[in-house]
């Protein structure tokens, strides 16, 4: 392997990205949990997970190499992020597969040999056995993959996203306030002139405002994740990694959801049922005490 554009035989692989698949950290894009992520690259479930090596060998054609040595993986990996030149090179011992295609996009190709394509088969090779190259997941309509991927961008850009919400939380508020304005009452006056008590938000009115958590698919949620309390899902279902001031960025997935939140604020939900949209669910008195209860059977980062 090399990370250089040194001219070498086609058996070489020029390296342009790596990533983790480790039960803590791993492309959310290809399953809910570690063990759907390693299916659909045909590995064995190893629970120290593998680093993941993306390249072109001197043809151009693509190759997913993966090696067991994750922490080399996981070093070059924090070298690229700060912007540092680090060069890759698992040594040959460590390599698990190498697997044609890439099981990501990517928008970079090494310089001097042909543009990225998906090898040809081995000569001899048994077409109808053979495993078809790997390949990123269709995104282009909304599904599980964009689901999980939408959940990705919210952990990212936590502090824009929140921002976002408390600004039209704040719109719809004083979209209330000017109906009172004009004569409008709230249905919790009425209650009360009848010497009625309205019912309670159960989580709390600081991130859905009611509705939200009346929503169906907010309730089932809710409910797998209690589930996960009392019965581990697998492996990878729930990750806990870093957030500022000491608290936790916490993520769960499950059939056709996708749960982000942090432990000292809110939650989002991002249904498959419900496109593009984004669901979030105010802290109260129970939200805290359940985020912390997962955070307790979350897997973390090494």
């Amino acid at each position: 392997m090399t990370g250089t554009d040194e001219s070498t035989d086609d058996d070489s692989l020029f390296v342009l990205s790596a990533v983790l698949l480790t039960p803590a950290q791993f492309p959310s894009v290809l399953g809910d949990d570690f063990p759907e992520a390693c299916a659909a690259l045909g590995l064995e479930t190893y629970e120290r997970g593998y680093g993941l090596v993306l390249g072109q060998d001197g043809t151009g054609a693509r190759w997913t190499v993966a090696v067991d040595d994750v922490s080399l993986v996981a070093v070059a990996i924090a070298a690229w992020d700060c912007g540092m030149e680090h060069d890759l090179s698992p040594d040959e011992r460590t390599v698990v597969a190498a697997l044609p295609g890439w099981p990501l996009a990517l928008a970079v190709a090494a310089p001097g040999i042909p543009a990225p394509h998906d090898p040809e088969p081995e000569p001899g090779e048994d077409d109808d056995g053979a495993r078809p190259p790997l390949a990123p997941p269709d995104t282009a309509d909304w599904g599980s993959a964009q689901r999980r991927l939408g959940a990705d961008e919210i952990a990212l850009q936590w502090e824009a996203w929140r921002a976002q919400f408390d600004s039209e939380d704040e719109q719809r508020r004083a979209d209330v306030d000017s109906t009172e304005d004009e004569g409008g009452e709230r249905a919790s006056h009425t209650e009360e002139a009848r010497g009625e008590k309205p019912e309670p938000d159960t989580m709390g009115d600081g991130g859905s405002g009611g509705p939200d958590i009346l929503h169906e698919g907010v309730r089932r949620v809710l409910k797998e994740l209690h589930g996960y309390l009392e019965s581990p899902p697998p492996l990878g279902r729930v990750r806990s990694g870093f957030a500022p001031a000491g608290a936790r960025m916490l993520r769960a997935d499950g059939p056709g959801w996708s749960l982000v939140a942090r432990t000292d604020d809110i939650a989002y939900i991002l249904l498959d049922d419900e496109p593009n949209e984004v669901l979030p669910v105010g802290r109260g008195p129970e939200l805290p005490k359940l985020l912390e209860a997962l955070d307790t059977i979350a897997v973390r980062p090494f």
